[in-house]
């Protein structure tokens, strides 16, 4: 059985305003004093992490993620509940944070790895790594502070993964900078973490969450909204976010049998009656569809109430919820505009299936926009599934067939050169 290595027990945190110096000292040491404007960034948060788990924080900006990873690293201290962990932890928070902007990159490496409890033998043994890592260049000897914000996410994330940890947090710093070193920088992650080492995430992008987390857990005022599986939390709180509070209705969850998560959420007006997959030289349904075989995505609309635009995109995911492909009728410039009550509209999308085998799960939304952010009428994660099968073309891997043959030509070898 995996052990915890963080426990969290009704944690929270105050900021407030006090009469005086004096009783902001009499504060520190736990005597009760009369606080003014009391605001609770986090309050209530309860939660256990154990040994080789992911764990991502979501929510909307002031939320209190990056308050609860400062609790748990101890930049900051609780006003009340508990906070337990044997596990030696190492944290990417703010940019800088601990570094000199006048030291060099290699003089912000001994620095913070002092910080970090590092001995100076440990530090110049794994100074070549973390100069070969983050790919600095001459820069590493250079100040901090001629350095861009991404170069320091570099230093920061060399520095802070030089060795395993039990407990790795980061925090939104890895979306600073290139795309090539954020790969790189989630190699090493995932490397750790099939070694054993727990994580606690904090990132806007669900992609990442759905890649690197099992569970979730999405805050909202300084509490624990939901917590949850990754595909779960993750939907809902784009459900939540797509709702305006005015004409927010509930977000309906359910779980198929196959374990697929489907997500409804919007506001009426318009619904997708039907959602069917079509072989498109009989017009049969499919469950199953070949690679490379010529099909139709159909959505049967019903508009409920009158709406003066109609947009339907499509979204595309494989088994692990990543994003295959996606579109709607604003990008194909093809909305709609004055729809009365009770109109119905057909929607044929017709591809050829270039997928790879496997499950696959479609999500319908019908908007006003290019986005769901103006009007969500209706989004449904996952409504219709299917899975595809390779039976005609040769074998390739990954979810998308590429179709394309090989150019091969040889030369032979020349004649032994001649001895003398």
């Amino acid at each position: 059985m995996k052990k915890n290595v963080l426990i969290l027990d009704n944690v929270g945190k105050c900021y407030a305003e006090y009469g005086s110096f004096a009783a902001r000292v009499a504060s520190w040491c736990g005597m009760s004093v009369n606080r003014r404007n009391p605001h609770w960034a986090v309050r209530g948060v309860s939660f256990e992490l154990k040994e080789g788990e992911a764990i991502a924080l979501i929510g909307p900006n002031g939320a209190g993620k990056s308050t609860l990873l400062k609790l748990i690293t101890g930049t900051i201290q609780p006003s009340e509940g508990d906070i337990g962990s044997q596990a030696r932890i190492s944290s990417i928070l703010e940019l800088g944070l601990g570094f000199n902007p006048d030291f060099s990159g290699r003089e912000n490496v001994r620095f913070a790895g002092g910080l970090m409890g590092m001995s100076g033998k440990r530090i110049e043994e794994l100074m070549p790594d973390i100069e070969r890592f983050s790919e600095l260049g001459a820069f590493f000897d250079q100040p901090l502070r001629v350095y861009s914000s991404g170069m320091q996410a570099r230093l920061a994330f060399s520095v802070a993964t030089a060795e395993r940890p039990d407990l790795l947090i980061v925090d939104e710093v890895l979306s600073v900078g290139d795309s090539y070193f954020q790969h790189k920088s989630f190699d090493r992650i995932r490397t750790y973490k099939e070694q054993g080492t727990s994580l606690l995430f904090v990132t806007h992008n669900m992609a990442d969450v759905r890649a690197l987390c099992e569970r979730v857990l999405l805050l909202e005022q300084g509490q624990v909204l939901k917590d949850g599986p990754a595909d779960e939390v993750t939907d809902f709180y784009n459900a939540r976010v797509a709702q305006r509070e005015a004409e927010a209705k509930e977000v309906l969850q359910s779980r198929n049998e196959e374990g697929w998560l489907t997500t409804k959420s919007g506001t009426g007006e318009a619904r997708v009656a039907e959602l069917s997959l079509l072989d498109a030289a009989t017009g049969q349904k499919l469950e199953v569809a070949r690679t490379g075989q010529q099909v139709i995505l159909r959505a049967e609309v019903e508009v409920v109430h009158a709406i003066p635009h109609l947009v339907l995109g499509f979204m595309l995911r494989n088994r692990t919820g990543h994003v295959v492909w996606g579109t709607n009728t604003w990008h194909t410039g093809q909305p709609l505009a004055d729809l009365a009550a009770g109109t119905k509209v057909v929607f044929d999308w017709r591809f050829r299936c270039d997928l790879g085998p496997g499950s696959y799960a479609l999500s319908p939304a019908l908007v006003s926009t290019d986005t769901h952010l103006v009007n969500n009428y209706e989004w449904t994660d996952n409504a219709l599934v299917f899975d595809v099968t390779n039976s005609e073309q040769p074998f390739f891997i990954g979810t998308s067939w590429l179709e394309g043959t090989f150019s091969i030509s040889q030369s032979q070898p020349g004649p032994p050169p001649a001895r003398g």
